[in-house]
């Protein structure tokens, strides 16, 4: 695990140049660092020691000299395909995972992707042919940025590295910007910063001769396959157990993130370490402590645990927004800041249950088409009509939502977990018009590949494309590596979604619970009272704080900041902020995802 950055191009003062870039995230590697330069390319790296403490550093090179790389991320069958490269002749000098992919590169090019199950993103520099070729994990599970303008291409595994080099200038994206009211996080390839982009998981990419040629590698399809529940439930339980195990390849001691929900439990009471970690909030339904404990306690594993206090979360506030990189609003990013601070005391590797809703139906929004099926199953100009009725109602009219909801299609209503601001609230509340897609054209193009599936299914491909690598991933990788401790997510595997895309949606969603067939495999690991605990993700008590004074000022001076004043209309903002705080109406996710923007734009613009 590390943190890699680089640029190919002319830049002055290449060395210096680098050296900041480096600087800038050691973080996500304090133990070692390297740097290649030539006339061309410059690639510099931070280690996290991992695998092979002794002779891991990078960058690596092959045989020749010829090839160079910098890699982030863990490949967990490495020692699999290093057998088959060292019959086929390839010489080895270390024993690294990180080495399997240039030789796997020599030996395959571009289809090594497919022979590799692990998180990853690299870059590998041919220095005679002077290509660079580069690539991200199927998932997204780790970062890759690039800058590509004015003759330089500029790459790593944060924004706030690329931003060092001389010719990136640091512009505000308002495209981002608008469709982030909408999602809570940047939907799009494009970041806040103009010209920086993300390259999208399951890609790779080709930079030669100032030109920068993207294709997609891998596919995630959902396939049904008609066996008994049983055969799945016995499945999922065997597939799971070998994934945590291979999960947990390592050189140093890993341990688990524990909450007490069923993902990370699963994870947890499989995963045969000594150490797990958690923390909640001094609220009885925000804290999932006591859970924890009593987990922990009944499969033998030490629990360590964290009550956040309220002034601990709203002090870190800016230090979390800068490690993201991007705002995020999800108030669950400072509370995987702080689980990740307690873990890296004690461990530099934690296993979570992140990926499990996406591939098994987790999401208590997904049970929704079951609940609207009395509704759907009408003609559609009647359920328009019922919708069009149920609009006109006043807005605490129990059951309005309902009908509104139950009038459209799923491509009409779902653009996936987070639903902050319709396209009209985000344009009665900035100032400046703007670019920015519709939502709905940006989860169109997943619409359109998966016409043919369920509703349940067509939700989770949104999710999977779209909240599971912006939001999900996001905040994983840089609320774990701002406290340099690798974070790995054995729901995540290759061959653990080659299983969950089998699973016909009666298996994953209906009346009895969600995440069906995974529970019950769970269950045979578990109390069944944690197996059947309904989703609640990690609760934050943002809802109450925003009706306290105190809390309620701090955002009222954001709101009428300078930069609130440059971006928005304040008279809006206050208005949404005052409602919350008078109770006439729970407006605490938009307040948030609007204040996260601006405590994060503090931090990049203001400092």
């Amino acid at each position: 695990m590390c943190g890699f950055c680089g640029f190919v191009g002319e830049t002055k003062d290449r060395e210096p140049v680098l050296k900041e870039m480096m600087n800038t995230i050691i973080h996500r590697g304090p133990d070692s660092d390297g740097q290649y330069i030539d006339d061309q390319a410059a690639l510099g790296f931070r280690r996290l020691s991992i695998i092979d403490l002794a002779e891991g550093s990078q960058p690596l090179y092959n045989e020749e000299g010829n090839l160079v790389l910098v890699f982030n991320g863990e490949i967990y069958n490495y020692q699999s395909i290093r057998k088959i490269l060292e019959e086929k002749g390839h010489i080895f000098k270390t024993h690294t995972d990180s080495e399997v992919l240039i030789h796997a590169y020599e030996e395959y090019q571009t289809d090594m992707l497919n022979h590799l199950r692990g998180m990853f993103a690299f870059v590998i520099w041919d220095n005679k042919n002077k290509v660079l070729f580069g690539a991200r994990d199927f998932f997204g599970i780790k970062p890759f940025y690039y800058y590509n303008e004015n003759g330089v291409f500029v790459f790593g595994s944060e924004i706030k590295s690329i931003l060092k080099h001389d010719l990136v200038k640091k512009e505000l994206n308002l495209n981002a910007l608008e469709t982030y009211l909408t999602f809570q996080y940047s939907a799009m390839e494009e970041t806040f910063f103009k010209n920086i982009f993300r390259l999208p998981p399951a890609h790779f990419f080709i930079y030669k001769n100032g030109k920068m040629d993207i294709k997609r590698y891998w596919e995630p399809v959902f396939d049904a396959e008609d066996k008994s529940l049983e055969e799945y439930v016995e499945e999922i339980d065997q597939r799971m157990k070998e994934s945590i195990k291979t999960h947990k390849i390592s050189d140093v001691e890993v341990g688990s993130f524990l909450s007490s929900g069923v993902d990370s439990s699963y994870v947890a009471a499989c995963f045969k370490g000594d150490k797990t970690f958690t923390v909640g909030f001094d609220y009885d339904q925000y804290n999932e402590i006591d859970y924890a404990k009593s987990l922990s306690e009944k499969v033998g594993i030490a629990n360590y645990h964290k009550l956040i206090t309220t002034k601990e979360y709203w002090e870190v506030l800016p230090k979390v927004q800068y490690y993201m990189d991007e705002p995020l609003a999800d108030p669950s990013a400072v509370a995987l800041y702080f689980v990740s601070q307690l873990a890296s005391q004690h461990v530099k590797v934690v296993l979570s249950g992140e990926g499990a809703d996406e591939l098994f139906g987790g999401y208590n929004i997904y049970k929704e088409p079951l609940d609207l099926r009395v509704l759907t199953v009408l003609p559609k100009p009647v359920r328009k009509l019922l919708g069009k009725l149920a609009s006109l109602l006043p807005f605490d009219i129990k059951g309005k939502n309902f009908f509104i909801r139950g009038s459209k299609s799923i491509e009409e209503r779902f653009i996936g977990n987070a639903f902050m601001f319709t396209e009209k609230e985000r344009k009665e509340l900035l100032k400046h018009k703007t670019n920015a897609p519709s939502p709905f054209s940006l989860v169109k193009p997943y619409y359109d590949k998966v016409k043919l599936k369920d509703d349940v299914t067509k939700m989770q491909y949104v999710d999977i494309h779209m909240w599971l690598w912006g939001d999900i991933l996001l905040k994983a990788d840089k609320m774990s590596m701002a406290h340099s401790l690798e974070l790995r997510v054995p729901f995540l595997d290759k061959e653990v979604f080659n299983l969950a895309s089998r699973i016909p949606v009666k298996y994953r969603v209906n009346k009895h619970n969600t995440k069906y067939a995974l529970r019950l495999a769970a269950k045979k690991n578990m109390p069944e009272d944690v197996a059947n605990k309904k989703k609640l993700g990690f609760p934050v008590p943002i809802r109450i704080w925003l009706r306290e004074e105190k809390y309620y000022n701090i955002v009222k001076e954001a709101f009428t900041s300078n930069a609130a004043q440059t971006y928005f209309n304040t008279d809006k903002l206050l208005t949404i902020l005052d409602d919350h705080y008078k109770g006439v109406k729970d407006n605490s996710r938009k307040i948030w995802t609007i204040f996260m923007f601006l405590v994060w734009y503090k931090q990049y613009f203001e400092v």
